[in-house]
């Protein structure tokens, strides 16, 4: 009898951890894993990554404003050793993808980004913000100028903020990986590959061979890589 009490207990203990587990992915899309060789966190940075204006409710978005207490959070925990980020975006606000990718790349735990699908737009500075990084084969990413939505008026000052905005980017991409600052702005300003549009697309196998991304690999890659950091970290 108590065998059975306490197997029921147990299975009460677990259905509750499982609820806890799919509201902590579902609201924060992360999740800490804790039965593997070592604790780390994994965080996704998935479809728009929305900035002060909050996008359309039919748009899959990754909310600035979550995913900054939580890198706060992962630096300053005891427990969590290394953070695992999974990328597959399209893209969003210039100025909070920058803010995320500063602080990403200021950790002093281990990093380790992969991207899936693709990271595109602002998303290049968020997948070479971790102190590794991935990418599967299948993967893309679009490198192209800055673009602005809405009224932008038709003078010299804004197209100096525009190229402002353009030179914190490529300084940020350029310092983060091994890329050179002339063959990003190349990709960048390339008309000949996109029909409307200025810019180029780069599949996963570019991306390592023009030093945007460190390595082709999957999760299991990403993991042992993070794993070793850990181990060398310690």
């Amino acid at each position: 009898m108590n065998s059975k009490n306490g197997y029921q207990l147990n299975t009460a203990e677990n259905d509750s951890n499982d609820e806890t587990l799919f509201e902590q992915i579902k609201e924060c899309a992360s999740i800490t894993a804790t039965d593997g060789k070592h604790v780390i966190q994994c965080l996704t940075i998935i479809g728009e990554v929305e900035g002060h204006i909050i996008s359309s409710s039919q748009n899959k978005t990754t909310k600035y404003e979550h995913i900054i207490p939580q890198l706060v959070a992962i630096e300053e925990s005891e427990n969590i050793q290394g953070l695992l980020i999974i990328l597959n975006t399209v893209g969003g606000d210039v100025e909070a993808g920058l803010a995320i990718a500063e602080l990403i790349s200021g950790m002093k735990k281990p990093t380790v980004s992969l991207v899936l699908g693709g990271a595109h737009s602002i998303g290049i500075p968020l997948s070479v913000a971790a102190k590794k990084s991935f990418i599967v084969p299948s993967a893309t990413m679009t490198v192209h100028p800055v673009r602005m939505t809405g009224l932008v008026l038709g003078v010299p000052q804004m197209l100096r903020h525009f190229e402002r905005i353009q030179d914190r980017i490529i300084a940020f991409v350029t310092k983060n990986s091994k890329i050179t600052n002339e063959c990003f702005t190349n990709l960048m300003m390339n008309v000949g590959e996109m029909v409307n549009d200025v810019g180029s697309i780069v599949d996963g196998e570019k991306a390592v061979e023009v030093g945007l991304i460190d390595n082709i690999g999957g999760l299991s890659d990403a993991i042992k890589t993070l794993y070793e950091m850990i181990d060398e970290n310690n």
